[in-house]
Protein backbone atom coordinates (compact mmCIF):
# COMPACT_ATOMS: atom_id res chain seq x y z
CA UNK A 1 0.00 0.00 0.00
CA UNK A 2 2.01 2.96 -0.46
CA UNK A 3 2.47 5.59 1.84
CA UNK A 4 0.20 8.38 2.72
CA UNK A 5 0.86 11.81 2.81
CA UNK A 6 1.29 13.57 6.62
CA UNK A 7 -1.41 16.13 5.27
CA UNK A 8 -3.72 13.30 4.37
CA UNK A 9 -2.69 11.33 7.64
CA UNK A 10 -3.71 14.52 9.69
CA UNK A 11 -7.03 15.51 8.07
CA UNK A 12 -7.77 11.71 8.52
CA UNK A 13 -7.58 12.28 12.56
CA UNK A 14 -10.20 15.07 12.57
CA UNK A 15 -12.47 12.59 11.06
CA UNK A 16 -14.83 10.32 13.68
CA UNK A 17 -14.90 7.04 11.26
CA UNK A 18 -18.12 6.06 12.95
CA UNK A 19 -20.00 8.71 12.56
CA UNK A 20 -22.42 9.77 10.15
CA UNK A 21 -22.14 13.60 9.40
CA UNK A 22 -25.23 15.93 8.37
CA UNK A 23 -25.00 17.80 5.03
CA UNK A 24 -23.79 20.94 7.42
CA UNK A 25 -21.10 19.46 9.15
CA UNK A 26 -19.77 17.31 6.41
CA UNK A 27 -19.34 20.42 4.28
CA UNK A 28 -17.36 22.30 6.97
CA UNK A 29 -15.44 19.13 7.51
CA UNK A 30 -14.62 18.86 4.04
CA UNK A 31 -12.88 22.05 3.41
CA UNK A 32 -11.15 22.24 6.92
CA UNK A 33 -9.02 18.86 5.89
CA UNK A 34 -8.79 20.07 2.14
CA UNK A 35 -5.25 21.99 2.88
CA UNK A 36 -3.59 20.89 -0.82
CA UNK A 37 -1.99 24.67 -2.28
CA UNK A 38 -5.12 24.12 -5.07
CA UNK A 39 -8.78 24.67 -4.99
CA UNK A 40 -9.50 21.14 -4.50
CA UNK A 41 -12.62 19.49 -6.02
CA UNK A 42 -15.43 18.10 -3.01
CA UNK A 43 -16.59 15.26 -4.75
CA UNK A 44 -18.98 13.13 -3.89
CA UNK A 45 -19.56 9.18 -3.48
CA UNK A 46 -22.35 6.93 -3.40
CA UNK A 47 -22.46 3.34 -3.04
CA UNK A 48 -25.51 1.65 -4.28
CA UNK A 49 -27.96 -1.16 -3.69
CA UNK A 50 -28.43 -2.02 -7.50
CA UNK A 51 -27.25 -5.06 -9.20
CA UNK A 52 -24.70 -3.55 -12.26
CA UNK A 53 -25.05 -6.86 -13.87
CA UNK A 54 -28.87 -6.26 -14.87
CA UNK A 55 -29.50 -3.41 -17.59
CA UNK A 56 -33.03 -2.71 -16.04
CA UNK A 57 -30.82 -1.41 -12.68
CA UNK A 58 -28.32 0.68 -14.60
CA UNK A 59 -28.62 4.34 -13.14
CA UNK A 60 -27.48 6.84 -16.15
CA UNK A 61 -28.73 10.40 -16.55
CA UNK A 62 -27.37 14.37 -15.78
CA UNK A 63 -28.21 15.92 -12.74
CA UNK A 64 -28.03 19.95 -12.62
CA UNK A 65 -26.09 21.70 -9.65
CA UNK A 66 -27.40 24.96 -8.82
CA UNK A 67 -23.56 26.14 -8.49
CA UNK A 68 -21.76 24.71 -11.08
CA UNK A 69 -18.56 22.49 -10.71
CA UNK A 70 -16.20 25.27 -10.28
CA UNK A 71 -14.31 23.67 -13.32
CA UNK A 72 -14.30 24.98 -17.18
CA UNK A 73 -16.43 22.67 -19.14
CA UNK A 74 -14.94 21.61 -22.55
CA UNK A 75 -17.80 20.66 -24.50
CA UNK A 76 -17.79 19.20 -28.37
CA UNK A 77 -20.77 18.72 -30.08
CA UNK A 78 -21.01 16.45 -32.98
CA UNK A 79 -23.21 18.93 -35.56
CA UNK A 80 -23.72 20.24 -39.29
CA UNK A 81 -25.92 23.44 -40.47
CA UNK A 82 -28.22 25.11 -38.52
CA UNK A 83 -27.65 23.26 -35.35
CA UNK A 84 -23.82 23.47 -35.48
CA UNK A 85 -24.08 27.07 -35.47
CA UNK A 86 -26.47 26.96 -32.43
CA UNK A 87 -24.11 25.44 -30.93
CA UNK A 88 -20.97 27.87 -31.34
CA UNK A 89 -23.46 30.59 -30.49
CA UNK A 90 -24.03 28.66 -27.48
CA UNK A 91 -20.77 28.47 -25.89
CA UNK A 92 -19.55 24.99 -27.66
CA UNK A 93 -15.52 24.78 -27.97
CA UNK A 94 -15.42 22.15 -30.68
CA UNK A 95 -18.12 21.92 -33.08
CA UNK A 96 -17.37 19.27 -36.43
CA UNK A 97 -19.13 15.92 -37.85
CA UNK A 98 -16.69 13.61 -39.74
CA UNK A 99 -13.11 15.83 -38.64
CA UNK A 100 -13.64 15.53 -34.83
CA UNK A 101 -15.05 11.87 -35.78
CA UNK A 102 -11.68 10.81 -37.44
CA UNK A 103 -9.81 13.13 -34.79
CA UNK A 104 -10.40 10.77 -32.34
CA UNK A 105 -10.46 7.53 -33.95
CA UNK A 106 -7.16 8.12 -35.66
CA UNK A 107 -5.27 9.68 -32.81
CA UNK A 108 -6.94 9.05 -29.99
CA UNK A 109 -8.43 12.87 -29.56
CA UNK A 110 -10.37 13.38 -25.71
CA UNK A 111 -9.50 16.79 -24.85
CA UNK A 112 -12.73 18.01 -23.71
CA UNK A 113 -15.24 16.85 -20.68
CA UNK A 114 -18.35 16.36 -22.72
CA UNK A 115 -19.39 15.43 -25.90
CA UNK A 116 -23.33 16.15 -27.52
CA UNK A 117 -24.58 15.10 -30.62
CA UNK A 118 -27.81 15.48 -32.81
CA UNK A 119 -29.20 12.42 -33.61
CA UNK A 120 -28.28 12.07 -36.94
CA UNK A 121 -24.67 12.30 -36.30
CA UNK A 122 -25.02 8.66 -34.35
CA UNK A 123 -23.68 7.17 -38.01
CA UNK A 124 -20.98 9.27 -38.05
CA UNK A 125 -20.14 8.55 -34.45
CA UNK A 126 -21.47 5.13 -33.62
CA UNK A 127 -17.65 3.64 -34.25
CA UNK A 128 -16.20 5.91 -31.66
CA UNK A 129 -17.54 3.90 -28.85
CA UNK A 130 -14.21 1.62 -28.26
CA UNK A 131 -12.44 5.49 -27.38
CA UNK A 132 -14.77 6.97 -26.17
CA UNK A 133 -16.98 4.35 -23.96
CA UNK A 134 -14.50 3.43 -21.32
CA UNK A 135 -13.99 7.36 -20.72
CA UNK A 136 -17.43 7.68 -20.26
CA UNK A 137 -17.69 10.53 -23.26
CA UNK A 138 -19.47 8.91 -25.61
CA UNK A 139 -23.01 10.30 -26.47
CA UNK A 140 -26.14 8.68 -25.14
CA UNK A 141 -29.97 9.54 -25.27
CA UNK A 142 -29.92 8.42 -21.02
CA UNK A 143 -27.49 11.23 -20.44
CA UNK A 144 -29.18 13.90 -23.04
CA UNK A 145 -26.17 13.87 -25.14
CA UNK A 146 -27.67 13.00 -27.85
CA UNK A 147 -30.66 15.38 -28.87
CA UNK A 148 -31.79 18.02 -31.21
CA UNK A 149 -31.51 20.75 -28.82
CA UNK A 150 -27.70 21.27 -28.76
CA UNK A 151 -28.35 24.95 -27.75
CA UNK A 152 -29.84 23.87 -24.57
CA UNK A 153 -27.84 20.95 -23.83
CA UNK A 154 -24.81 23.19 -24.11
CA UNK A 155 -25.83 25.99 -22.05
CA UNK A 156 -26.80 23.37 -19.54
CA UNK A 157 -23.25 21.56 -19.46
CA UNK A 158 -21.36 24.56 -19.29
CA UNK A 159 -23.87 26.22 -16.41
CA UNK A 160 -23.37 22.77 -14.18
CA UNK A 161 -25.19 19.59 -15.51
CA UNK A 162 -23.43 16.53 -14.57
CA UNK A 163 -23.68 12.88 -15.99
CA UNK A 164 -24.50 10.55 -12.64
CA UNK A 165 -23.69 7.08 -13.54
CA UNK A 166 -22.88 3.76 -12.04
CA UNK A 167 -19.66 2.33 -12.37
CA UNK A 168 -18.98 -1.64 -12.78
CA UNK A 169 -19.71 -2.00 -8.97
CA UNK A 170 -22.53 0.10 -9.04
CA UNK A 171 -21.20 3.39 -7.72
CA UNK A 172 -21.23 6.66 -8.47
CA UNK A 173 -18.69 9.49 -8.26
CA UNK A 174 -19.65 12.88 -9.46
CA UNK A 175 -18.10 16.17 -8.56
CA UNK A 176 -20.31 18.76 -6.56
CA UNK A 177 -17.61 22.00 -6.52
CA UNK A 178 -14.41 23.46 -5.11
CA UNK A 179 -13.02 24.10 -1.75
CA UNK A 180 -13.39 27.77 -2.27
CA UNK A 181 -17.13 27.78 -2.42
CA UNK A 182 -18.98 28.89 0.51
CA UNK A 183 -20.63 26.57 2.90
CA UNK A 184 -24.00 27.25 1.73
CA UNK A 185 -23.09 26.65 -1.98
CA UNK A 186 -21.83 23.36 -1.52
CA UNK A 187 -24.63 22.67 0.38
CA UNK A 188 -26.92 23.42 -1.80
CA UNK A 189 -25.11 21.84 -4.70
CA UNK A 190 -24.87 18.63 -2.50
CA UNK A 191 -27.94 18.05 -1.20
CA UNK A 192 -29.74 18.80 -4.74
CA UNK A 193 -27.68 16.02 -6.42
CA UNK A 194 -28.21 13.66 -3.94
CA UNK A 195 -32.15 14.08 -4.11
CA UNK A 196 -31.87 13.82 -8.02
CA UNK A 197 -29.94 10.78 -7.38
CA UNK A 198 -32.25 9.44 -5.66
CA UNK A 199 -35.36 10.25 -8.17
CA UNK A 200 -33.24 7.99 -10.61
CA UNK A 201 -33.76 4.88 -8.62
CA UNK A 202 -34.36 1.88 -10.96
CA UNK A 203 -37.66 0.62 -10.44
CA UNK A 204 -36.67 -2.65 -10.45
CA UNK A 205 -34.77 -2.04 -7.33
CA UNK A 206 -36.39 -3.25 -3.99
CA UNK A 207 -35.33 -1.60 -0.58
CA UNK A 208 -32.92 1.43 0.22
CA UNK A 209 -31.03 3.11 -2.76
CA UNK A 210 -28.21 4.21 -0.88
CA UNK A 211 -25.97 2.18 1.00
CA UNK A 212 -23.33 4.43 1.78
CA UNK A 213 -22.73 8.01 1.11
CA UNK A 214 -19.41 10.30 1.55
CA UNK A 215 -18.04 13.41 0.43
CA UNK A 216 -14.17 13.54 -0.12
CA UNK A 217 -11.72 16.93 -1.32
CA UNK A 218 -9.50 15.64 -4.16
CA UNK A 219 -6.35 14.90 -2.13
CA UNK A 220 -7.88 13.51 1.44
CA UNK A 221 -10.21 10.88 3.29
CA UNK A 222 -13.93 10.49 2.94
CA UNK A 223 -16.55 11.72 5.02
CA UNK A 224 -20.03 9.55 5.51
CA UNK A 225 -23.09 11.14 5.38
CA UNK A 226 -25.91 10.72 6.98
CA UNK A 227 -28.52 10.16 4.00
CA UNK A 228 -31.87 8.99 6.21
CA UNK A 229 -33.53 12.05 5.28
CA UNK A 230 -33.92 10.91 2.00
CA UNK A 231 -35.46 7.38 2.23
Amino acid sequence: MPKRSKRYEAGKEKIDRLRTYSIQDAVKLVKEIATAKFDETVELHISTSIDPRKAEQQIRNTISLPHGTGKVIRVLVFAKGDAAEKAKEAGADYVGAEDYAEKIMNEGWTDFDVAIATPDMMRIIGRLGKVLGPRGLMPSPKSGTVTDDVEEAVKAFKLGRVEARNDKTGNIHIPIGKKSFKDEALQENLENALRQIMGLKPPALKGRLFKKVAIAPTMGTGIKLDSSFLE
